[in-house]
């Protein structure tokens, strides 16, 4: 009787780095909307960045894996949308001061991609 054991999936670099770009897209797009509400001048300059970074996204991103790309980067954003929330409306400074240094940590190591 033969064992059938599921073959590994190993990922590739560049399946890293979509999921790594995806995830930046999704940050950068829960972000901007974010700035939008609260009529935050820097909303125009996230919105480049975002445009950037899709830029890299679309540069590298197979074909097959448009669906699950797109589902990372909803992910991504709502994932940092609570922190958004959290940092601005929290009656809880301290609280608030912790979701606002998560969401400047996620942010700046997807600002640290981007050249330039």
């Amino acid at each position: 009787m033969a064992l059938c054991l599921p073959t590994p999936v190993i990922s590739e670099p560049a399946d890293d780095l979509v999921t790594t770009f995806a995830t930046c897209t999704g940050r950068f797009s829960a972000l901007m909307e974010h700035q939008w509400l609260m009529g935050d001048a820097r909303a125009d300059a996230t919105q480049r960045q975002r445009a950037r970074m899709e830029t890299l996204l679309f540069s590298i991103m197979p074909q097959d894996r448009a669906r699950q790309t797109l589902a990372r980067r909803i992910e991504a954003k709502f994932a940092l949308s609570p922190l958004l929330t959290r940092a601005s409306f929290n009656r809880d400074k301290r609280d608030a001061a912790r979701a606002t240094n998560r969401m400047e940590v996620q942010i700046a190591s997807c600002n640290a991609l981007l050249l330039g």
